[in-house]
C-alpha cells in the first residue's frame, strides 16, 4: 500500500473538511510550489500527504498520531534523515490561532504554503462552512466579536461563527506565504473570499422596502 492509499484510506468518511480530497489538493499544490522552488520533493510529498494525520482537528491525540506516523514511514523504509524532517514539518506548519512555530526548512515553507492556499478562495471558503458545521458553529452570529489574539485552547474552542474565521484566519494567510510562487497563487483566491464577503454583507443588511 502506498503512502496515498494509506492517507485516503485513513480519512475515509472525514467530515470536517479535511478528507482525502484536501490531501490531494495539498498534495499536487505542494508539488507544483517545491518544483518551483527547489525543494527535496521527496521530503515535500510525504510530509503534504501525512501532515493531517496528527492534526489535533482530525486526530484525539496529537501524540499518538505522530507515532503512527513514524511507525508507518520506518515500516515502508524511509530513512531517519527523511523521518526527521517530515515529523518536524507535521508538526509546525498548521495556523492554531497565529500561535504557530518558526520553521526551520524550504520543505516545511511549501507544505505550509499548500496547505494554506486550500484554506482561501472557493474551496476555503466551501471548507470554513463545512468545517463550522461539523462542530455547529454559526455561519454568522452578530453578538461575537473577532478574535485578534488567541491561545491555541481559544482558537479552538473559543465562541466563533463562520464568517469571523474569514477575519481571524482565512484572509491573513495570503500575507503568511513563505514562497514567491504561492505569494503569486494566492493572490486571486484572496480577491474571491473578500468579493464573497462583500456580497455576504450585502445580503445579510438587505434593506426592507
Amino acid at each position: 500500500m502506498s503512502t496515498a492509499e494509506m492517507v485516503r484510506s485513513k480519512l475515509a468518511g472525514e467530515g470536517s473538511g479535511h478528507d482525502w480530497f484536501h490531501i490531494e489538493r495539498v498534495w499536487r499544490n505542494a508539488i507544483k510550489i517545491g518544483r518551483a522552488e527547489k525543494a527535496d520533493m521527496f521530503i515535500v510529498q510525504l510530509a503534504a500527504l501525512l501532515h493531517d494525520l496528527a492534526d489535533d482537528k482530525v486526530v484525539l491525540d496529537e501524540e499518538t498520531g505522530l507515532s503512527e506516523i513514524n511507525y508507518w514511514l520506518e515500516g515502508e523504509g524511509v530513512p531517519p534523515n527523511v523521518i526527521e524532517p517530515v515529523l518536524e514539518i507535521i508538526q509546525t506548519i498548521s495556523f492554531k490561532g497565529g500561535t504557530g512555530k518558526i520553521l526551520g526548512s524550504l520543505e516545511a515553507k511549501v507544505v505550509q504554503d499548500a496547505d494554506r492556499l486550500d484554506a482561501i478562495g472557493a474551496i476555503g471558503i466551501a471548507r470554513a462552512f463545512t468545517y463550522a458545521g461539523s462542530v455547529g458553529q454559526p455561519i454568522f452570529d452578530p453578538q461575537y466579536e473577532v478574535r485578534e489574539k488567541m491561545t491555541k485552547e481559544d482558537y479552538r474552542n473559543g465562541k466563533t461563527s463562520s464568517i469571523h474565521h474569514f477575519y481571524e484566519k482565512l484572509l491573513k494567510l495570503k500575507d503568511l506565504m513563505n514562497t514567491e510562487t504561492a505569494i503569486q497563487m494566492a493572490e486571486e483566491r484572496h480577491q474571491f473570499m473578500e468579493q464573497f464577503l462583500e456580497q455576504f454583507f450585502k445580503e445579510y443588511t438587505v434593506d426592507e422596502e
